[in-house]
């Protein structure tokens, strides 16, 4: 059985990390399978760019460019939210691919900026070959946007997307959602990576009769593993007497991400905790977002080196995540797989992902006060409490290799069946 996964880029982003993963657990697990991206950052023998050639590295940068330019005008020259929707009106065709043409199983992932437009999606689901789409975000299921932020337009008919300034003279979001309706989306096989986004994308209008799954992502637990804190700690030059709580996403400013809702709570712990706790930082960030931390802040940039990523999660005594709309968060997996428990808001996947009161704490949406209420118990119970043992726990038991490439061989297996 060969698989071949597609996604925008080998590694740059969540989705590229997890698709990433997904293709190696299925490799170990026998499996021959193949990456094709646009954007290809190593040199591993199963991962094949689109960008062959000087000629074609030249036009993928101007179909990103293009898409980006069309939501540009079409937003009246504002980049806001610029890169929060996509329109996937440009790509390449990959339907007369060798790799297309061999797979027995062509499996999507992200496949937005540029990379895969609308009618390159319907020409691989005219190759009648089986398809199947892992959900890193609800794209699929809306018109432009990656995540609704409570819109639910998509359940019956996009338009007017409040991601962008209202547009008398033309409707980019039902224009683009009506192109999304003749792709054939009801003939492909859709996969959350969360229960959450699963159950969210079944609303869509046009997603309502195609067949989904749950499937979390997979992770190495022979890499993502605990370390001695003192080891991982002197690394970075970081304390070894303070309680270090971990904050991490590529880009921290982002709204999504809920920076403003940490800071509200370390507010309410200020007075308690001035000399014990420190923050660290994972990635890129300002110094207006680092003063407003009523903590010690310590800032380490942006990390993609997977060695020193798992040194970060190791030396933290606890990992915040105040997104308000996430997926299945590789963050909290890594954290865990190195021991470190987490707290976050019940939104999207992370209720999934911590159980509340045993690996960590989940707190009331939005609820700064319960926010604080659960870093305040992590720091009160670490000792009474084997946080450590729980964590590790359950990704061994949810999201190890093998149980997730387990999964995913059983559904490819299935379709194969179903087309003989």
């Amino acid at each position: 059985m060969k698989i071949l996964i597609l996604n925008t880029s080998e590694l740059t982003g969540g989705a590229a990390v997890a698709a990433n993963r997904l293709a190696k657990a299925l490799g170990k697990s026998g499996v021959e399978v193949s990456m094709l991206v646009r954007d290809r950052k190593t040199d591993h023998v199963k991962v094949f760019s689109v960008n062959n050639s000087w000629t074609s590295h030249r036009l993928n940068s101007f179909r990103f460019i293009w898409e980006r330019l069309i939501i540009f005008i079409c937003n009246f020259f504002s980049k806001k939210n610029l890169f929060q929707v996509s329109i996937a009106n440009t790509g390449t065709d990959l339907s007369k691919h060798p790799l297309v043409q061999q797979a027995d199983v062509i499996h999507l992932h992200w496949v937005n900026q540029g990379f895969l437009s609308l009618s390159d999606i319907k020409k691989l689901v005219n190759t009648g070959k089986p398809i199947v789409w892992t959900m890193h975000d609800l794209w699929p299921a809306t018109a432009i946007c990656h995540y609704p932020g409570g819109c639910e337009k998509y359940i019956s008919n996009c338009y007017q997307c409040p991601m962008l300034k209202r547009n008398p003279f033309f409707d980019l979001a039902a224009s683009v959602f009506k192109e999304k309706g003749k792709i054939g989306l009801s003939k492909i096989t859709f996969v959350g990576c969360s229960r959450w986004i699963m159950e969210e994308a079944q609303k869509g209008n046009w997603l309502r009769t195609a067949c989904f799954t749950s499937i979390p992502n997979p992770i190495d637990v022979t890499a993502f593993k605990r370390m001695e804190k003192r080891v991982a700690r002197k690394r970075f030059d970081l304390p070894e007497g303070k309680f270090l709580l971990l904050f991490a996403a590529a880009k921290l400013s982002d709204t999504r991400k809920g920076a403003i809702f940490l800071i509200e709570a370390c507010e309410k712990l200020k007075e308690k905790y001035q000399d014990r706790i420190e923050i660290v930082l994972m990635g890129n960030s300002s110094e207006e977002l680092i003063s407003q931390f009523p903590f010690k802040v310590n800032t380490l940039g942006y990390i993609s080196d997977q060695d020193s990523m798992i040194s970060v999660y190791a030396c933290a005594d606890m990992f915040v995540i105040p997104s308000l709309e996430d997926n299945l968060p590789n963050t909290i997996m890594e954290s865990m797989a190195c021991g470190t428990p987490c707290v976050g808001f019940e939104t999207g996947g992370i209720p999934e992902m911590i159980d509340h009161l045993k690996n960590g704490y989940v707190a009331k949406y939005k609820d700064t006060n319960d926010l604080a209420v659960g870093i305040k118990w992590i720091i009160d119970n670490q000792e009474t409490f084997r946080f450590s043992e729980a964590c590790v726990r359950k990704v061994h038991d949810c999201y190890r290799e093998s149980v997730i490439a387990e999964k995913y061989i059983a559904l490819y297996q299935s379709l194969c069946n179903k087309r003989k």
